[in-house]
């Protein structure tokens, strides 16, 4: 496969239906300690003070999920080089799921080279690593039709089992015990909650006004979830323990909000949006939008440095859902404690960055070029980027294994 290499440097809120939640169990930083900030790029950002792991109380989490270890940092557990056993013996793979091909690409990351390629279900969209992370699911949501299913793939080996028969999975995420899976049924505004091995159904949430349900994440104790509604401009809140909608916001300016990722200390939610072209702050417990950074082009994809400090946000390079090759795409370095841009490294000659994850040891940040059929491994210290030609259409790679001890999971959101 073609190996280039380059290198560079670089409100009006609307909210329908609320219902209360208690949420004692949030952070103390709240939104009175925050400070308005200008950024490099000059977007209005807000400032907030860092949580004290050391004399704040221990988080009561939901039943059965495992204990919050440093309440101001939840990815801590997903640490550079924390694998847990679990993920230990996993062969070192970068998966790459093929909207249009129909098929999934295999890189050794240790070569940045394409070693394998199997067949999947119809139109491919994210490989997601199991609450367990014993196996690695492809999402084959099959676009405009009744033939979804879910490929398992055994990370020890690599290779693809029998799908399983499921109604549009676009997304998968797993309840924060690890007792359900949850399939984002995008075309049908539902969240079909599912047994995590058998993917037998067990219950579905309908959420009528959240039109295409999309990524998600959840709050530090694990007793509710919010969820991105790409065409419809909002976002849904989940009570994830009564199971139920808890309310609706529409954002000030969005459009088109895509990923979702919860901040260090759990206090706030970031929301990229690719038709605002940044990133949406939103109080998680009181469920209002308190900020925007704006980033780039088509802003798309969230993912945390290994060290929690900071956001590598992706900006597409194209406010359409089809862009073109060699847009003006870019990956914005967002830092979690002043909510402000470091520095946005451009693809050298234009390029898609869409969705992906960082390596275990954080070194590298993987990510699918949609609209140009390639890959990026972006140097995090350097800026770096090796560009690794895939099938057609790559959309949420997976790179495992990764540190954490459980997967809630998308392309990995690892506690």
């Amino acid at each position: 496969m073609k190996l280039i290499s380059s290198c560079f440097r670089a409100v009006c809120i609307g909210v329908l239906g609320l219902v209360a939640l208690d949420c004692s169990a949030q952070p103390a930083a709240a939104a009175s300690s925050l400070r308005a900030a200008s950024g490099p790029s000059g977007a209005t950002a807000q400032r907030a003070a860092p949580a004290s792991a050391a004399s704040a109380a221990a988080i009561d989490t939901v039943p059965g999920m495992a204990p919050v270890t440093d309440r101001a940092n939840l990815y801590g557990d997903a640490g550079a080089g924390k694998l847990s056993e679990a993920a230990r013996d996993a062969l070192p793979r970068v998966y790459v799921p093929n909207l249009q091909s129909n098929d999934v690409y295999v890189i050794d990351p240790a070569t940045f080279t394409v070693v394998d390629r199997f067949r999947v279900g119809l139109n491919p969209q994210h490989v997601v690593p199991s609450w367990d992370l014993k196996t690695l699911w492809v999402a084959n949501n099959a676009e405009n039709t009744t033939k979804g299913s879910l490929t398992p793939i055994d990370p020890k080996t690599g290779k693809p089992g029998k799908p399983i028969a499921v109604d549009d999975p676009y997304n998968m995420y797993f309840t924060p015990d690890g007792k359900e899976a949850i399939v984002v049924a995008e075309a049908y505004k539902r969240l079909d909650f599912r047994d995590p091995q058998t993917m037998a159904i067990k219950s579905s949430l309908a959420t009528p006004q959240c039109a295409g349900i999309n990524h998600a994440d959840f709050s530090i104790d694990g007793r509710f979830a919010i969820f991105t509604c790409e065409f419809g401009g909002m976002l849904v809140k989940i009570d994830m323990v009564g199971r139920k909608v808890l309310g609706y916001l529409k954002l000030s300016t969005g459009k088109m909000p895509q990923d979702i990722r919860v901040s260090p200390d759990g206090s706030t939610f970031y929301v990229a949006d690719m038709m605002a072209d940044g990133v949406f702050v939103i109080d998680g417990a009181s469920f209002k939008e308190i900020g925007f950074v704006k980033t780039g082009k088509g802003t798309h994809g969230l993912y945390p440095s290994r060290d929690g400090r900071k956001l590598y946000v992706t900006n597409r390079g194209s406010n359409k859902i089809h862009g073109a090759e060699k847009g003006m795409g870019s990956v914005s370095v967002l830092d979690f404690a002043t909510r402000t841009v470091d520095v946005t490294w451009p693809i050298p000659g234009g390029g898609s960055p869409d969705m992906g994850n960082v390596s275990a040891d954080g070194k590298w940040l993987w990510l699918s070029g949609r609209y140009d059929n390639v890959v990026y491994a972006i140097d995090t210290a350097s800026g770096e980027v090796k560009i690794i030609k895939v099938g057609r259409e790559p959309h949420g790679l997976t790179v495992w294994p990764q540190p954490g001890r459980y997967s809630l999971g998308h392309t990995g959101n690892m506690r």
